[in-house]
């Protein structure tokens, strides 16, 4: 019998680069796996706007674009349609769907972003300027899990 293992590419956040696409921009990607990585055209990012922040209006030929709001609110607008979105939302963009997403918290917000295929969207974040997490993003990157109840807590 053939046997063969799959060993899983493991990185903490304290391994993530992250980037703003241009000086001026008020969200920051940091790239978890990309293709260099995952070896796959597929882009994984955490999104992180600072208060008030915003994507630019843009729209991928090819890509299916998601997001999993982490922590905070926005407003996500899609083709001119606006939605509200919080911690624990998803959001699933079509290709050719001019989108961005507004930070209208008064904290940061955090979304998981996922692009597949790439379609050189990895690229354009590694094209930006390097910018460090801080300790705010490493807490909400690192967040602990709920405890379990015990026998001894009910």
């Amino acid at each position: 019998m053939d046997e063969s293992c799959v060993i899983p590419v493991i990185k903490s956040p304290a391994e993530y680069q992250a980037y703003r696409i241009s000086p001026h921009d008020t969200n920051r990607l940091a790239i978890v796996f990309d293709p260099t990585i995952a070896n796959f055209s597929l882009t994984l990012c955490v999104e992180i706007f600072d208060i008030g922040g915003k994507t630019p209006p843009n729209r991928h030929q090819l890509a299916i674009e998601m997001f999993f709001v982490l922590k905070g609110e926005g407003i996500a607008i899609c083709d001119g349609k606006e939605v509200r979105i919080q911690a624990g939302d998803s959001l699933l963009v079509p290709p050719t769907g001019i989108h961005e997403i507004r930070n209208i918290g008064a904290e940061r917000l955090y979304a998981l972003c996922i692009m597949i295929p790439n379609e050189d969207f990895a690229e354009l974040i590694r094209s930006g300027t390097p910018v460090e997490l801080d300790a705010e993003d490493m807490a909400v990157l690192r967040r602990s899990p709920v405890p379990q109840l015990t026998y001894h807590d009910r």
